[in-house]
């Protein structure tokens, strides 16, 4: 038996335990594995109450997520196109630029 670490699957178990936990097992172990709606739908009810929120910390994950999912960049800019007026003007500006990186790095990856 080592001391090494344990290996945590979310940026802050480490440092809050019970939140990492709940983020693992609640949210994406069972909120988002419900049939209800497709991982795809649901990634883009997520990603517009995000901008709407003006939520910017959890965007470009969720954005990437979102294509995972079967999200096309074009619905994404669509949406957030949309949401520019109920959301707000800055709302849609923010996500995107959010969303252009997002997009760069996604295509990064694909030539990587």
């Amino acid at each position: 038996m080592t001391d090494a670490p344990v290996p945590h699957r979310n940026p802050f178990s480490d440092i809050a335990p019970a939140l990492g936990t709940y983020t693992d097992d609640v949210l994406f172990g069972d909120v988002w594995k419900r049939p209800g709606l497709s991982p795809r739908d649901r990634s883009l009810v997520t990603v517009s109450s995000l901008i709407s929120g003006y939520r910017i910390n959890e965007m470009p994950f969720h954005m990437k997520r979102a294509l995972d999912n079967g999200v096309t960049p074009d619905e994404l800019i669509e949406a957030i196109t949309h949401l520019a007026f109920y959301a707000g003007w800055p709302a849609a500006s923010t996500a995107i630029g959010i969303a252009r990186k997002v997009f760069e790095q996604a295509d990064a990856e694909k030539k990587a």
